[in-house]
């Protein structure tokens, strides 16, 4: 397989809508020693709705379901995580216009929007225990594929691991941004949430594709 295509892309959102509300009550567990233990809920609630929207849209183009899913969250979804995640959404939504199919360096154009749209509106930088820390390496991991012509499945599979690894190493940073970064020292030995629904959405994404 050498590209993603708009079914992947619904398959992607169906199976990220399945997973938080699986993960819902272990996400909102570690949101609740430094957030508001509503991450889960909130995550659940907003990917829920967007999977909704979507059963009207059409298999149009690709950026049309992101753009679909961007709106939904920003109006379902409270705290940080609906604007973030919107943004996300909506920068990669800009990043494929008009693209029918997705190929790796597609994918990495998607995810590098998206993260850059979330650093742009959360002012997040890496080691700040945030989501960007474990979206940060797997972005750089996704485009090293590209760089080493690595193919599409296997492009993904270092994706995610890339993603995992920054989501453990959260636990040991002190958060600077957000609610959390009012425990100061207190923060440290507890896992990001956020870093850890990126993780989640990226193994969905290469679950989807692998099919």
């Amino acid at each position: 397989m050498t590209t993603i295509t708009p079914q992947h892309i619904r398959a992607w959102l169906e199976r990220s809508a399945q997973t938080f509300e699986a993960q819902k009550g272990y996400l909102s567990d570690l949101d609740s020693p430094i957030g508001d233990a509503d991450h889960g809920t909130n995550m659940a609630r907003g990917f829920a709705k967007a999977v909704e929207k979507l059963a009207t849209t059409p298999d149009a183009d690709i950026s049309a379901l992101l753009k679909t899913v961007s709106m939904t969250l920003m109006s379902t979804v409270g705290g940080a995580s609906g604007p973030l995640y919107g943004t996300f959404f909506l920068r990669a939504s800009a990043a494929v216009a008009g693209k029918a199919e997705l190929t790796l360096v597609d994918l990495a154009a998607l995810l590098t929007a998206g993260m850059d749209g979330i650093v742009q509106r959360g002012r997040a930088e890496p080691g700040d225990k945030t989501m960007i820390d474990a979206l940060l390496p797997a972005v750089n991991a996704l485009k090293a594929s590209v760089e080493q012509g690595t193919d599409l499945i296997t492009a993904l599979e270092g994706c995610v691991s890339a993603a995992e690894a920054g989501m453990q190493a959260t636990i040991s940073l002190q958060a600077r941004k957000g609610r959390a970064s009012y425990l100061g020292e207190r923060s440290i030995g507890h896992q990001d949430p956020g870093a850890t629904s990126v993780m989640y959405l990226l193994a969905a994404l290469r679950d989807a594709v692998k099919g």
